[in-house]
This record gives structure tokens, C-alpha cells and sequence, in this order.
């Protein structure tokens, strides 16, 4: 497995410093550069080109939003998840906007972080589960918008996989995910760690050959898994 190396953008140095403690002792990680603006972030980036920039939003000088846009602009192969304060719906849509990949709270547990951060690294998508409620409403708002006749935005296409291929478990934390629980919530509302958790996701996504939380949050509306509400 290739090493993902990582740049650590935040204004506070304490918060570097414990970021830089915990990822540097993961398997396949490496913080190879960090920044405490985003001015510095992009000039730290030319120099040492980092596969995942792990963005915070509100910092001095120029912000993660703008330091992203300027980011992807230079090397669209460099990753930005942003890690951030901010459990706000505008800023989660701006970010992903600017080509972040990714979009997790400070709040997020460490192994989520990490599983965030591979997901990214291998371009695809991840949203903490809480904040892909609001892709959920979304959703539900467009789909009582299509006009009569026309195909439904992720209406289930011919020849995918459903739900028949997940073990029980497997579609127990579907579910849970789906309707946007955390890894946390859902190892608890099923006896099991929020790390055995995520296993059961990565392996959920593997299966049906989805991407990101906006994809098994579609997949399981469109399979009946949940219902709109």
C-alpha cells in the first residue's frame, strides 16, 4: 500500500500538532507538510505536493475555501477534506463547491478521520454521516420537484446490484448510515464498535460499487431500504 501524504492546514498549532501526533502512527500515512493559512497552505503544497490536504475553513489571511479553489486550480490530483468547527450546511455546499472531496467536523471520531482521509486519497467522496442529512433533504426536495413522466434523479438503474447481495448486518448499517447516523451511533444501536462499523461500510460501498455517502444514502432510497419521509 503507497503512503498517503498528507498536508495539515489549520491557524492553531495545537491543533497541528495533535493531528500530526495521531496520523503520523497510522498505517500508510504520513504528514508530510503543514500550514497554519492558506496563502501558506498553497505555497507549502508547490513545494512538497501532498496527496490529501486536510483544510480547515475559517483561518487568517485567506481562507479554506479560497485556498481550496486555488488548490485544485494548481493540481486537481491534490485532495482537500475539510476538517472543521463548522457543522453548517452553507459551508459544507461552499466547500464541496471549491472541489473539496471531503467534509468532516472536529468533532468526528479518530478512526473516522482516517477512514476519511484513504477514502479521499483514493478519489472519492466521504461526508460525515450526520451532515449527509442535508444531501438526504435535498434529494427529497428534487425529487418532489421532477415534473411528471421525466426519469427521477437516481432512479435505479438497469443491472445494478441490490440489496441482496449485503448480509444482514451489512444492511443494518446501511440503514443506520443511510438515515444519517455515526459510526458511533450505529455501533451502539447495534452492539458493535464504531471501527467494526466502518469496516461494514467499506465493504457495503465495495460490494455495490458506490463511492461516497451520497451514493448508499441514493442507493438505499431507491432500494426501499428507507423511505421518504
Amino acid at each position: 500500500m503507497n503512503t498517503i501524504r498528507l498536508m495539515l492546514v489549520d491557524d492553531h498549532d495545537i491543533v497541528r500538532t495533535g493531528l500530526k501526533s495521531f496520523l503520523d502512527t497510522q498505517e500508510g500515512l504520513q504528514v508530510v507538510a503543514e500550514a497554519s493559512s492558506g496563502q501558506e497552505a498553497i505555497e507549502r503544497a508547490q513545494e512538497t505536493h501532498p496527496d490529501v490536504v486536510v483544510m480547515d475553513i475559517t483561518m487568517p489571511e485567506m481562507d479554506g475555501l479560497e485556498a481550496t479553489r486555488r488548490l485544485k486550480e494548481l493540481d486537481e490530483d491534490c485532495f482537500v477534506l475539510a476538517l472543521t468547527v463548522h457543522e453548517d450546511k452553507q459551508y459544507l455546499f461552499e466547500m464541496l463547491s471549491a472541489g473539496a472531496s471531503g467534509y468532516v467536523t472536529k468533532q468526528v471520531a479518530a478512526e473516522e478521520l482516517v477512514t476519511a482521509i484513504r477514502c479521499v486519497a483514493l478519489g472519492n467522496v466521504y461526508l460525515q454521516p450526520t451532515l449527509a442529512r442535508w444531501l438526504l433533504e435535498d434529494y427529497r426536495r428534487l425529487l418532489t420537484q421532477t415534473p411528471p413522466g421525466a426519469r427521477r434523479f437516481g432512479e435505479q438503474k438497469e443491472g445494478e446490484k441490490g440489496l441482496d447481495v449485503l448480509s444482514k448486518r451489512e444492511l443494518q448499517v446501511l440503514e443506520a448510515v443511510a438515515e444519517g447516523n455515526t459510526n458511533k451511533e450505529t455501533g451502539k444501536q447495534l452492539g458493535i464498535s464504531p471501527k467494526t462499523v466502518a469496516r461494514h461500510r467499506e465493504r457495503i460501498m465495495h460490494k455495490l460499487n458506490l463511492h461516497s455517502s451520497t451514493e448508499l444514502v441514493k442507493f438505499a432510497i431507491r432500494t426501499g431500504l428507507i423511505e421518504l419521509k
